[in-house]
Order: C-alpha cells, then sequence, then structure tokens
C-alpha cells in the first residue's frame, strides 16, 4: 500500500510543477505584452508597470489581512536600505528589459537570463565567498568566452545582456539578505518608487503627451494589463517554489529564455547569426554543464541523508 503522506507529497509537486510552468512560460512569453506597447517611450511604460502593480499587490494583501505584517517588516533594522538598493535594482532591470523589446532586441534579452544564473554563481563566489566547484568555474568561463565572441564580434559589449543579467543576480543578492517574502517584497519596492512614476505619469499627461487617456479606453485597459503581466508569474513562482526542490526550479527558469529565443528568432524575425550561434552555443554548453553539476549534488546530498539520518537514530 502507498503511503497517503507519499501521495500527498506527489500531488503538491505537481501543483508546484504547474506553478513553476506556469511562471517562466508566463515571463518567457512577457516579451509579447511589451511588443504591444512598444510605440510608448520605455519610461512611461515603466511607469504604468510600477503603478499598476502597487495597485494590485495592495489589494491582494489586504484581502488576505497581510498588508498591516509586512508593514510592520519595514521596522527590521536595516530592511529599508535594502529594499532602496533592490528597488533601483529591479527598476533598472524593467526599464532595459521595456527597451529593449522596442528595440527589436529580444534576443539580447534571452542572452542575458540564460547568463543570469552563471552570473548568480559568480556573485556568490566574489561576495559571499561561496565555494565553486571545477565544472561550475568551467561553465563560468566557457559563458564568459562567448560574450568575449560577441564583443569581438560586434566591436561592443552586449550591454543589454550584461544589464539585464548582473541587475537581476544583484537585486537576487540583495533580496536574499532582506526578510520578505517575493511579493511582499514587490509590493513594498513598487510602493518606494511608485510616487516617482505617479509624478511622471501627471506630468505627461498635462503636458498632453501621456497615452492613457488620449489613447483610447482599450489601450488604458492594456496599460493597465501591466500589473497582471508583472504580478501573475510572480505569485505563481511563489507558490511552486514553495513546493519544488530547488533543482527543480533551476531546470524550469531556462524555459524563460528560450521562449524568448524563440520569439525573437521566429516570431519578431530578429537576425540570428553566425558570431551569435558561437556566442548562444558557448551559453547553452556552460547551461548544460552548470545544470548536470548541480544535479550530480543534489543527488550526492540526497543519498548521503538517510546515513545522516541513521547515524543520528
Amino acid at each position: 500500500m502507498h503511503d497517503p503522506t507519499d501521495r500527498d507529497a506527489a500531488a503538491d509537486a505537481r501543483v508546484g510543477v504547474a506553478f513553476g510552468l506556469g511562471a517562466f512560460l508566463f515571463w518567457g512569453l512577457a516579451p509579447l505584452y511589451f511588443k504591444a506597447v512598444a510605440d510608448l517611450p520605455a519610461l512611461e511604460v515603466l511607469a504604468h508597470r510600477i503603478l499598476w502593480s502597487v495597485v494590485l499587490l495592495a489589494g491582494l494583501l489586504l484581502a488576505l489581512g497581510r498588508f498591516r505584517t509586512v508593514l510592520l517588516q519595514l521596522s527590521v533594522p536595516g530592511v529599508v536600505p535594502r529594499l532602496l538598493a533592490s528597488t533601483a535594482l529591479i527598476s533598472l532591470n524593467w526599464l532595459v528589459f521595456i527597451w529593449a523589446v522596442g528595440q527589436a532586441r529580444v534576443l539580447e534579452i534571452s542572452l542575458g537570463y540564460y547568463i543570469n544564473p552563471l552570473v548568480n554563481v559568480l556573485l556568490g563566489l566574489v561576495i559571499l565567498r561561496e565555494r565553486l566547484s571545477p565544472v561550475a568555474l568551467a561553465a563560468v568561463l566557457l559563458a564568459a568566452a562567448g560574450v568575449v565572441n560577441l564583443t569581438w564580434q560586434a566591436g561592443s559589449l552586449p550591454w543589454v545582456s550584461l544589464a539585464l543579467a548582473f541587475s537581476f543576480g544583484v537585486y537576487g543578492l540583495v533580496r536574499k539578505l532582506t526578510p520578505l517574502g517575493p511579493i511582499d517584497g514587490l509590493l513594498m519596492e513598487t510602493a518606494l518608487v511608485a510616487p516617482l512614476g505617479l509624478g511622471y505619469l501627471l506630468w505627461i499627461a498635462w503636458n498632453g503627451t501621456g497615452s492613457f487617456v488620449t489613447g483610447g479606453f482599450s489601450f488604458s485597459l492594456l496599460l493597465m494589463a501591466a500589473g497582471p503581466v508583472t504580478a501573475i508569474p510572480l505569485i505563481w513562482y511563489a507558490a511552486g517554489a514553495r513546493r519544488l526542490r530547488f533543482v527543480t526550479i533551476g531546470f524550469l527558469q531556462y524555459l524563460a529564455p528560450t521562449c524568448q529565443f524563440l520569439l525573437a528568432v521566429s516570431v519578431f524575425g530578429e537576425p540570428f547569426d553566425t558570431a551569435q550561434l558561437v556566442t548562444f552555443a558557448c551559453i547553452w554548453t556552460a547551461v548544460v554543464l552548470f545544470t548536470a553539476d548541480g544535479l550530480r549534488r543534489h543527488r550526492r546530498v540526497t543519498a548521503s541523508a538517510p546515513e545522516v539520518r541513521e547515524s543520528e537514530s
């Protein structure tokens, strides 16, 4: 007979996979939304993204009765400075992303998010003094070789990819040190910068250049959708991460840049030349090495866990 606990765990894992798949596929397809508003200045789209995210997340936490709890966490020493840093980083990341979609540079976005996990490893090595396995080091060096190749072939740094990878990598590091959940933290981050976003939107509306009113009712709804586009995948990710092993999340995270890559090449028709092929081949190989190394280490830890429990008993 099967243990009911095992059946519950399996069902919970399936729900977690569904949430995880939904989140990363949503993020992978997000360029479709930002392509629809690509005629607007990136700063205007960013302001709407911030403002409507605050409205949605504040409403959600109020409905759940958690709003007061989140506010109380701001009194914890060190939280506000870290939130200010993470706010600046995520705002920069969003601005570069929105601008790049509008400039038909989704391929560079994809490259940036393929590089991001390797940047996390590098940040862990340099800042947190974490030890790096030889395979992980080889993966980082291979990714660096890919970036160097693209820089040499194009004659300039792939700054969009690097800006996205490093801003999100450092953002993740700062958030790791901030005692707030993903949804609570995003509400606080967007709330901190919302006055600037609202002020900017009111200013361009006053000058007659804002699109929220002049664009018509349907376009206004499209701009308001920036809130759900931002919040929904994060909520799904948080729900999936609670139910899944870290190694599973590690596999799923590559769905987003893969979808972005396919959109860039097959839907948006962005050019994909030999230099980019060589760079992506380096990155893909690095990703395979990094993932395989993480899986091997996870299996080793899992295999040793029963032995530890047996010795403790």
